[in-house]
C-alpha cells in the first residue's frame, strides 16, 4: 500500500526542520486563548492542568513536593522547565567557553546592554504599581528576552541583516537568561529545608568528581541530575535551578582529545581501497573486518563531540517543539471575559506591558548608546544606529521566561494572585506582540534594501 501523508516519516521530519519554533509557539498561544474563553471548553481546559501527575517506584513518588503530588501544571512548570533551564544553561556555557561571552571585548555589548534591560523595565514597573506588596512580587516579569521569538523576527529579513546584529541579539538574550536564572534562585525561594539542601550539595559534588576523574557518559550526569531536580524541588531552592547546575557541571572537554579520535578516523578510513568512479554506486557488501572498521570510525567521530554540545544537541529538538508549545499552551491561557478593556492601562497589566514595549528598549539602547560614546566598545560591524535601535525594540519579546515568572511571583496568592497573574499574562502577550510588530515595521525601514 501507498504511505499516506500522515505515515510518510520523510514527509514529517522534513516538514518540522522547515517549520520554525517560534511559528509552533504561536501557535499553541492562540489555541491556549481560544480555549481558555469558549464556554464548556474553557472549565475543562482549567481543570485539565489541575490534574495529579505520580512517577511512583512503591511509595516513593517522582513528581511529589512535600509528600504531596504534583499536578500537570507544576509538573510542566516545575520538571519540563528544569529540562528547558538545563538547555539554557549549556547554552550559557557553550558561549562562556568558545562562543559570544569567550572574551570581554566580545561580551562586553550585550552584556551591559542586557544590564539596562533588566534594570529599567523593573523601574518601570516599580513606578506603574508604587506602594502594592502584592503587585511588586512581579518586578522581574519584563526583565526578559525571549531568544526563539527575538531571533525569529530577524530572521524574517533573511540576508538584510548584518550578521553582527543577530550576534547581538543572540549573546544578549543569553545574558538576559543567566540574570533571569540569578533572580529566580535569590527572589523566589522560600521556607530552605536544610537536610534537603545538604543531599543537593551532595549531588553536585557527586558530578564535580565525576568531572575530576574524566566521566563522559551523559547519562551519568542526566541521572544524577534528576536527584538533585528532587532534593531541590523538597529543599526550598525553585527546582529549574536544578537544570542550570548539571548544565555547568556536563563536561565540555573529551576524554582524550580531539587529536586521538581525528588521528584514528584518518588510519580507518586508509583501510578501505580506493573506488573507481566507474564503480561509486555499485552496491559491495562488506567484510566482518570492514563492518568492524566502520564502527570503528562511527564511534570515533560520536566521541569527537564534547558531552556538552551533544546533550545540547539532542534536547535542542525536545524543547522547541514540545517543552516550549506544551508551556505556552498551559500558561497562555487566559479568561478574557474577567477582564475589562481597562485591565491594559492600570496596574499589573500596564506595568508588565510597559516594562516589555518601553523598558526593554530605553534599558538596551540607552546602556549600550552611552557605552558606545564612552568608547567601551564599539557598534556591530556593518550596523548603523537605526538598525541597532530597531533591534534594541525587538528585545521586548519576553514570551517564555517572562511567563514563568509571572507564575513565580503570583501563584499560591489566592484568588488575589489568580487575577494578578491573568493580568500579568496579559501584559507579557501583548507587550511581546508590540514590540515584536514595531520591530518589523522598524527594522524594515533602517536595514538595506
Amino acid at each position: 500500500m501507498p504511505q499516506t501523508i500522515l505515515t510518510n516519516y520523510s514527509f514529517w521530519s522534513k516538514f518540522l526542520r522547515r517549520v520554525s519554533s517560534s511559528v509552533v509557539l504561536i501557535v499553541c498561544t492562540v489555541l491556549a486563548l481560544i480555549c481558555a474563553n469558549i464556554p464548556g471548553v474553557k472549565d475543562v481546559y482549567f481543570s485539565f492542568w489541575q490534574n495529579e501527575v505520580s512517577l511512583s517506584i512503591g511509595n516513593f513518588n517522582l513528581f511529589s513536593h512535600g509528600g504531596h503530588p504534583m499536578s500537570l501544571m507544576e509538573v510542566i512548570n516545575d520538571f519540563l522547565m528544569a529540562i528547558f533551564f538545563l538547555s539554557v544553561g549549556l547554552e550559557i556555557k557553550r558561549e562562556i567557553l568558545v562562543g559570544e561571552l569567550s572574551s570581554m571585548k566580545k561580551a562586553m555589548l550585550p552584556i551591559i546592554g542586557a544590564c539596562g534591560g533588566m534594570l529599567v523595565p523593573v523601574i518601570i514597573f516599580w513606578l506603574v504599581c508604587p506602594g502594592d506588596a502584592d503587585m511588586q512580587r512581579g518586578l522581574a516579569i519584563p526583565m526578559a528576552t525571549d531568544i526563539a521569538f527575538s531571533l525569529g523576527v530577524l530572521s524574517v529579513f533573511k540576508t538584510r541583516v548584518p550578521i553582527g546584529l543577530k550576534v547581538f541579539l543572540a549573546a544578549l538574550a543569553v545574558a538576559d537568561d543567566l540574570g533571569g536564572i540569578i533572580v529566580i534562585a535569590l527572589f523566589y525561594s522560600s521556607n530552605i529545608n536544610m537536610l534537603f539542601l545538604g543531599l543537593c550539595a551532595a549531588c553536585i559534588a557527586v558530578m564535580v568528581v565525576g568531572n575530576i576523574i574524566k566521566i563522559r557518559a551523559k547519562m551519568f550526569y542526566v541521572l544524577v541530575g534528576m536527584v538533585l531536580w528532587f532534593m531541590m524541588l523538597n529543599s526550598g531552592i525553585h527546582a529549574t535551578i536544578a537544570g542550570v547546575i548539571v548544565a555547568f557541571c556536563v563536561p565540555a572537554s573529551l576524554k582524550k582529545g580531539t587529536g586521538v579520535y581525528l588521528e584514528r578516523i584518518r588510519t580507518n578510513i586508509n583501510k578501505f581501497p580506493v573506488i573507481d568512479v566507474d564503480d561509486l554506486h555499485k552496491t559491495v557488501v562488506l567484510t566482518n573486518t570492514e563492518v568492524h572498521t566502520l564502527k570503528s570510525i562511527e564511534s570515533a567521530a560520536d566521541k569527537m563531540i564534547s558531552p556538552l554540545q551533544d546533550l545540547e544537541d539532542k534536547i535542542n529538538g525536545m524543547i522547541n517543539f514540545f517543552i516550549i508549545p506544551l508551556f505556552a499552551f498551559a500558561n497562555a491561557g487566559i479568561d478574557l471575559s474577567q477582564m475589562s478593556v481597562g485591565t491594559l492601562f492600570s496596574g499589573v497589566g500596564l506595568a508588565v506591558m510597559l516594562g516589555l514595549v518601553i523598558g526593554k528598549f530605553l534599558g538596551v539602547f540607552s546602556f549600550s548608546w552611552l557605552a558606545v560614546r564612552l568608547k567601551f566598545v564599539t557598534l556591530p560591524e556593518g550596523t548603523s544606529w537605526k538598525a541597532f535601535a530597531s533591534v534594541c525594540v525587538v528585545c521586548g519579546i519576553g514570551f517564555t521566561v517572562s511567563m514563568f515568572i509571572a507564575d513565580l511571583s503570583y501563584a499560591g496568592l489566592g484568588a488575589t494572585g489568580d487575577a494578578l497573574l491573568a493580568q500579568a499574562k496579559l501584559g507579557v502577550l501583548c507587550g511581546s506582540v508590540i514590540s515584536a510588530i514595531l520591530g518589523c515595521i522598524l527594522l524594515n525601514r533602517a536595514l538595506p534594501k
